[in-house]
C-alpha cells in the first residue's frame, strides 16, 4: 500500500500497535476478508451450492488462511482461483483486494473492490476495505464517503473498526476534532480496543488534554498490548502532568521490557519531545 514518505506520530504508532497485535493494521486491522462464507449468487435461492462454488469456497478459505499468515502472494493465487471457480464470489473479489493491497498494487486491488461492490453494493467489508485503501492514497474525501457506506450497511458486523480506522484516517488527514469524534465512537462501541485507545490517547495529548489521554492511555497499558510506544507516550503524559513518581514507574516498565527501543533510548536522554 502507498503511503506519505512523512508519517506523523499517530500513524506510525498505530502500525506498531497493530502489529504488537498480529494484526498489522495495514491490512488486516484495517482491513477484512469479510465472511468466507458468504454465497455467491448463483447460490441464491438454491439449497445446494454447485460444485464450481464449493471448490471457489475452499479456495476462498485456503486464500484467507495464507493472508492471515502473511503469505500475501500465495493467498492472492488461491483468491484468483476461487476467482475462476465462481466469478460471482464477492468475497473472493474482496479477499484478493486485500493480497493485492499487501502487494503494494492498489491499482488492481481497487479493480477487484469495486468489483466485489459490483457483485455485491451494500457488502460493508468492501466499502470498509476501499475506504482503506483510499486513505493510503490520501484521497480522503473518498474514503469519508466509503466508510459511510460501510456504515450504513444494515448487516455490517464491525462497525467499531470501521469508525476506528475513519478516524484514524481523519487525523492522517490534519482533522484532528473530528478524527476524536470517530475514535470516541469506536471506542464506545469496543473500550477493549488498544488501537482506538492509543489513538484517542495520542490525538488529546497532542492538544494538551492531558488527563483525558492519561485516561484511555491507562486502559491500554494495563492490558497485554501495552507495547513501548504506548509506554513511552504514558511515560510524557505523566511528565507533563509533573507525577514524577508516575512517571518513573512507567519508565522501569519501558526499561525492563524494551530495553533496545527507541523509546527506551529517547528516555535516558530525557528527549521528551520525541
Amino acid at each position: 500500500m502507498n503511503r506519505p514518505k512523512a508519517q506523523s506520530p499517530l500513524w506510525r504508532a498505530a502500525a506498531l500497535l497493530a502489529l504488537a497485535l498480529g494484526l498489522g493494521l495495514g491490512l488486516t486491522a484495517c482491513a477484512s476478508p469479510g465472511d468466507a462464507s458468504q454465497t455467491s449468487a448463483l447460490t441464491a435461492g438454491t439449497t445446494e451450492p454447485t460444485e464450481a462454488q464449493r471448490r471457489a469456497q475452499i479456495r476462498l478459505e485456503l486464500a484467507a488462511a495464507f493472508l492471515e499468515n502473511n503469505q500475501p502472494a500465495v493467498a492472492l493465487e488461491e483468491a484468483n482461483r476461487a476467482v475462476q471457480a465462481d466469478p460471482s464470489l464477492a468475497a473472493a473479489h474482496n479477499l484478493r483486494a486485500l493480497a493485492l493491497m499487501q502487494l503494494n498494487e492498489p491499482v488492481l486491488a481497487e479493480q477487484s473492490l469495486q468489483q466485489a461492490l459490483r457483485l455485491a453494493p451494500r457488502d460493508g467489508d468492501s466499502w470498509h476495505n476501499l475506504g482503506w485503501l483510499q486513505c493510503q492514497q490520501q484521497r480522503f474525501a473518498e474514503a469519508e464517503q466509503s466508510f459511510a457506506q460501510a456504515l450504513r450497511s444494515p448487516a455490517y458486523a464491525t462497525p467499531a473498526r470501521t469508525w476506528m480506522v475513519q478516524g484514524i484516517c481523519q487525523a492522517r488527514a490534519g482533522q484532528a476534532a473530528v478524527a476524536i469524534q470517530s475514535l470516541t465512537r469506536a471506542f464506545e462501541l469496543d473500550p477493549a480496543q488498544p488501537v482506538t485507545l492509543y489513538n484517542l490517547a495520542l490525538l488529546h495529548h497532542q492538544r494538551n488534554e492531558s488527563e483525558r489521554a492519561r485516561f484511555y492511555l491507562r486502559r491500554l497499558n494495563q492490558t497485554e498490548f501495552a507495547n513501548a510506544e504506548s509506554l513511552w507516550l504514558a511515560i510524557r503524559i505523566e511528565n507533563r502532568l509533573q507525577n514524577r513518581e508516575a512517571a518513573q514507574q512507567l519508565a522501569r516498565q519501558l526499561q525492563r521490557r524494551f530495553p533496545d527501543s527507541r523509546q527506551a533510548n529517547a528516555y535516558e536522554r530525557g528527549a521528551f519531545d520525541e
